[in-house]
């Protein structure tokens, strides 16, 4: 019967290796979630292989998928049903798959939170009740928004803060200060808090951002992944902790105006669109920062 229904789902589909994965992502593009080292270095942590399928017109690939059975890899789901769910956090992460411009192809894997850039691209695509936040471009801000942003930021520098880049720090001492802040934030401790430190060590190739401190003390993080696609870049902001104690420096407030400020900067220099996704659109502070836009699941 799983022949069956694996032959049903695949149907069209080419197992392919590796190699040829991360050439249709570098070619098509994707997301944090879907980059052929995040997918490589995650999967082996969770000690689930992945199957990658090609969607071939003659010898070239059009389209490929990262998956574990039925589900897209990484997927919470399946780490949540075989065990090691707490090994590592990708947020609800924007789903971009690797399809080249101009194709559609039926797609049958699980998966949420699948990006507007794929809705043409994917015939099997349900919408999803859930939004992603977006964050805004700087002018799309109004200017009392941003006064307010640099007098927030100065006044924290005034008081003796400073910000320093996040791989100025170890991932063990990344992992320390994360799961401290997250702590005091939140009351309970940050998923896979055993093993953050080897999570960011793997994924440090992606890591970017800063963190606040204050008198030499952090009060504020975030975790930020960030990949560049051929069209654009794709950030994600997975969750972060700050100090309740520093509240009267909004420190939350501060780290995402500097973050979001050097992203829109770094994208900018770049030439390509910045796709930085806070998760999903659930919290009034991300309306704030960000606009909602449609994902879809299947």
């Amino acid at each position: 019967m799983l022949t069956l229904l694996r032959a049903w789902r695949e149907r069209g589909w080419t197992p392919i290796d590796a190699p040829a994965y991360a050439q249709a992502w570098q070619e098509y593009g994707g997301s944090v979630a879907t980059h052929p080292v995040v997918v490589e270095r995650l999967a082996a942590l969770a000690e689930i292989p992945v199957r990658y399928l090609g969607w071939f017109a003659g010898t070239r690939v059009l389209a490929a998928i990262p998956c574990w059975g039925p589900h897209l890899a990484l997927s919470k789901a399946v780490l949540k049903r075989r065990g090691p769910r707490g090994r590592f956090d990708l947020g609800n992460a924007e789903v971009i798959l690797p399809i080249a411009a101009e194709t559609t192809v039926p797609v049958r894997h699980r998966m949420r939170y699948v990006s507007d850039l794929n809705a043409a691209r994917i015939s099997t695509l349900q919408p999803q009740r859930e939004g992603l936040a977006l964050a805004r471009a700087p002018e799309d801000y109004s200017k009392k928004f941003r006064y307010n942003q640099r007098r927030e930021l100065r006044l924290f520098l005034e008081a003796g803060g400073s910000v320093r880049p996040m791989l100025d720090f170890s991932p063990r001492e990344q992992a320390s200060i994360y799961a401290d802040l997250f702590a005091r934030r939140w009351g309970f401790a940050a998923r896979g808090a055993q093993y953050l430190s080897e999570v960011f060590d793997l994924l440090r190739d992606f890591m970017t951002g800063s963190l606040l401190l204050r008198n030499d003390r952090p009060i504020a993080i975030q975790i930020l992944y960030r990949v560049e696609a051929p069209e654009w870049i794709s950030l994600e902001y997975i969750n972060g902790g700050v100090d309740p104690q520093s509240g009267d420096l909004s420190p939350g407030s501060v780290l995402s105006f500097v973050n979001t400020q050097a992203a829109w900067q770094d994208a900018r220099a770049l030439g390509k669109p910045l796709r930085y996704s806070f998760g999903r659109a659930d919290r009034e502070y991300k309306d704030r920062w960000c606009h909602r836009v449609p994902v879809h699941q299947i």
